[in-house]
């Protein structure tokens, strides 16, 4: 799997470590900070679930905390980034990237689940568990068979969904787009439009609340820190050959506007953080002063 192997003579100067593990053109420093940029993104995306898995467990308010619609969009992004990545035949790794992140999901509504009928009282949570994480992981398994099929062939020009170095290959130029990157094009959208929505279920849920006990702040601060270095990576990356650079950022636009879109709405997240957080204190603090002066008299 992967694109056609190349080589250091289609990459003057290019750097050899980069060519050989991710078999991408890395030509100058500019390149080589777009692929480090990447690496560090992934690894952020990889990390953001065990915080929220953590604080899970220590509060045993999933279900009231997050927003089950939040966790179903987060879900159907990666799920079709999953499907998009078999579709453009990408890179293995970023291949077991995206079975991952479509995993941690899985792992992260589970909890959810089992949560949410442990908290209703029901004796057979364990029992909902179990059969959400077989039928889970049956239809990635399913899904990923369907998208081995489904790769075209005969065509080698590819479009990356969401991908880790934002490589193509150096027959894009400007040429129209081909059947393969109207797929992915179509693909990675509705993937950013998912991410997109996926949010404002938990931005009101918060409000709705007027707090953020259950959630973790490094759950979002994470991804973050990854949308916002992903997006750099993108932007860093020069374009090949004979492609102008209107060109390559229209070909990655549905993937830096879900990216750098996220990064917004999961700014007014962190804001929310902050109010939410500033006001327990005061409240606790009154509470206690209260409850002295009683004592005292």
């Amino acid at each position: 799997r992967g694109l056609p192997p190349r080589n250091l003579s289609d990459c003057p100067n290019g750097s050899r470590w980069v060519m050989d593990v991710f078999n991408e053109c890395a030509q100058d420093g500019q390149d080589i900070a777009s692929v480090v940029l990447g690496l560090v993104s992934i690894f952020c995306f990889a990390a953001a679930s065990f915080p929220q898995f953590y604080q899970a467990c220590k509060t045993g308010i999933m279900d009231r905390a997050l927003s089950i619609y939040f966790l179903l969009g987060w879900l159907g992004g990666d799920l079709l980034n999953l499907i998009g990545s078999f579709l453009a035949d990408q890179l293995p790794l970023q291949v077991y990237t995206a079975v991952y992140y479509v995993l941690a999901d899985l792992v992260m509504l589970s909890l959810y689940c089992y949560y949410k009928v442990k908290n209703r009282g029901g004796g057979f949570a364990t029992p909902v568990n179990a059969a959400f994480v077989f039928l889970s992981l049956g239809t990635v398994s399913t899904v990923s068979f369907l998208g081995r099929g489904a790769v075209v062939a005969q065509d080698p020009a590819t479009f990356k969904g969401r991908s880790l170095l934002s490589a193509h290959v150096d027959e894009l130029g400007s040429k129209p787009f081909t059947r393969s990157e109207i797929i992915g094009f179509t693909i990675g959208s509705i993937s950013s439009v998912l991410y997109l929505c996926s949010r404002v279920p938990q931005i009101y849920t918060n409000y709705k609340r007027k707090s953020t006990t259950g959630v973790s702040y490094s759950l979002f601060a994470l991804v973050m820190l990854g949308n916002l270095l992903y997006g750099l990576s993108v932007l860093l990356k020069n374009p090949e050959p004979g492609q102008g650079e209107g060109d390559y950022v229209l070909r990655h636009l549905p993937w830096l506007v879900g990216s750098l879109g996220v990064l917004s709405l999961d700014v007014v997240i962190s804001f929310q953080f902050l109010g939410y957080r500033r006001g327990t204190p005061t409240a606790c603090g009154e509470r206690d002063a209260l409850l002295s002066e009683r004592g005292d008299s």
